[in-house]
Formats: structure tokens, sequence, C-alpha cells
């Protein structure tokens, strides 16, 4: 696959709905294509569909959307070479990039410039199998992980990775519900209760917007 080109499933412009910039007006660039299949996957219509477009044409698209905020997300972005000039063409261009990526691959190809949002998927993903953990030694401080936890048990062996890698003293660690599985409630008295400078992450799009592409 070329570096100058891209499968693109969807531009558009939106709030952020997760991680700490969860609420700022964002663009963000969709890539298609995923090599994992979780249990709660919310995306599946981006595992194949979409148009090969210029990186230069996506890069037009999303500055033109007028937001300083832009995330590239997927499917799984970096199994598209074309994903690293078009994430350092939008920080050339003044904007703040964020990464959304599964964790299950290389982190360390990106430009330094972006941030870095990293999905540690958990045993009740099916995928926790995936996950590199080299990745975890590859993050800035700005960089951030997020759970996806679908019960107490994916809490438990979440909880127990941030402790002993300590991933919580160093970057901004998100636990979030799996829509639909986990009560927020039950997820939000865990995290209170855990000792632990963790956030607990919404999914504000989905609050705002129900559970639909494009929003």
């Amino acid at each position: 696959m070329k570096q100058d080109t891209l499968v693109v499933h969807e531009i558009y412009a939106s709030l952020q709905g997760e991680s700490s910039w969860a609420g700022l007006p964002c663009g963000f660039v969709r890539l298609s294509a995923c090599h994992l299949r979780c249990t709660w996957c919310d995306t599946p219509h981006a595992f194949d569909e979409g148009m090969r477009r210029a990186v230069d044409d996506v890069v037009t698209e999303a500055h033109g959307l007028g937001t300083h905020l832009v995330e590239v997300t997927g499917g799984e972005p970096l199994l598209q070479p074309g994903v690293y000039p078009l994430m350092a063409k939008l920080a050339d261009l003044g904007h703040t990039v964020l990464l959304e990526t599964s964790g299950s691959l290389d982190v360390s190809k990106v430009d330094p410039r972006v941030v870095k949002i990293v999905d540690v998927k958990a045993p009740g993903s099916g995928m926790a199998h995936a996950n590199l953990p080299e990745n975890l030694d590859m993050l800035g401080e700005r960089d951030e992980l997020k759970f996806v936890l679908a019960g107490r048990a994916d809490f438990e062996w979440a909880l127990d990775l941030v402790a002993r890698r300590e991933l919580d003293r160093r970057h901004t660690v998100t636990f979030s519900p799996a829509w639909g599985d986990l009560p927020a409630p039950d997820l939000a008295a865990w995290v209170r209760d855990s000792g632990r400078p963790i956030r607990l992450g919404l999914q504000l799009h989905k609050i705002l917007w129900g559970d639909v592409p494009g929003r």
C-alpha cells in the first residue's frame, strides 16, 4: 500500500467524545480496515467500506473542517502507511493531532508531535492477546491510555496492569464502560474506590447523538 494514498471511510466535524480532550470541537479522519475483531466493536462499518484518496486531498479536507483538533482513527489507522505523512502534514498546518490506535501495532514511527491514545484491549474484548506490551514503553508524557471494560473481571485486570506498571503516574489513563455491557454507574463507583488517579470515560458523542456513524 503506497504512502501517498489512503482508504478513507469518513471525514467529519464533531465533538471529541473520549480521552482528556472530550468536549472539544474536533475533526475526524476515519480510515478503513482493522485486523482485530473486538466483541464490542462499534465501528464494524469501517472494516471494509471506504474510498482510496490522495493523502494531500485528505489533509485539505480535514484542514477545511476548521477545527484546531483533528483525530485520526479507524478501524486501525496504523495499518495504512499513508497515515504517517497524513499526521505529519496536519501537524505542519498547526493542528493538534490525536491518533487513536488499538495498541497492537508498533507506535514508534508516529510523529512525536502527535498525541497517541492507545486502546489497551481487556480480556472481555477477545483481543487481549493482540496487545503489544512494548508500546507502553514508547509513550510520551502527552500520550494517553484507554481501557474499554465489559465487567468487574476486566476492571480488575486493567487496574492490576495500571498499578504494576504505574501507568497512571506517567499518563492519563481512562477506563470506559463497553457500551451496552457495563453500567456506567458501576464503573464510576469502582474508579472512585480504586485509589488510583484514573479518569472515567463515557463516550460523550454517544450520549449526545447515539451510536451512529459520522457523529
